[in-house]
Parts: structure tokens; sequence; C-alpha cells
């Protein structure tokens, strides 16, 4: 072999194991990319669920508003809500029938 190729095999070789470790580098990169999608995945599926029970929630508070009305005061809405229970009540009865 020609000293012109020793040199050019010797620049082949580092070449190589530059790409090799640019290769490497990308690969842990790659790897930490795709751990922290997984965990924003998963952060943005929690966070979708508690968005999910906060507007049950809050559908649930402005229907027991609309029941209680805005000028009530606590005992007269307690008779409301027992009177539509009662309500209630006499229509299961009537469809038991």
């Amino acid at each position: 072999m020609t000293e012109r190729e020793t040199v050019l095999l010797k620049e082949f070789k580092g070449k190589l194991d530059k790409l090799i470790n640019i290769h490497l580098r990308m690969k842990q990169e790659k790897q930490l990319l795709t751990d922290e999608q997984s965990q924003l995945n998963e952060q943005i599926r929690l966070l979708t669920l508690r968005n999910e029970e906060l507007v049950k929630k809050q559908e649930e508070m402005k229907f027991a508003k609309s029941l209680l009305g805005a000028d009530e005061d606590p005992h007269e809405a307690k008779l409301k809500i027992n009177r539509i229970v009662r309500e209630i009540d006499k229509c299961i009865a009537l469809l038991n029938k």
C-alpha cells in the first residue's frame, strides 16, 4: 500500500469514527426525546381527564344553582329539592305500576 493510500485510509477511518459518534449521540437524543414525548402525552391524558371532571362538576353546579335559584335562602332551597325528589318518587311509582 502506498503512503497516499495509507493517509486516505486513516482519513476515512477518522471520518467513519466521527460519523459513528454522531450517530450514537443522535440515537441517545432520540431516546431522550421519545421519553419526553411519552411523559408529555401522559400529562396531556391526565390533564384531559381532570378537565372533564371539572366540566362535569361545573355542569352539576350550574344545575344545582338553577334548582336553588339565585335569591332563595338555604331552607327554601332544601324544601324545593325535597319537593322535586317527592315528584320524582311519584313518577317512579307510577312507572312501576
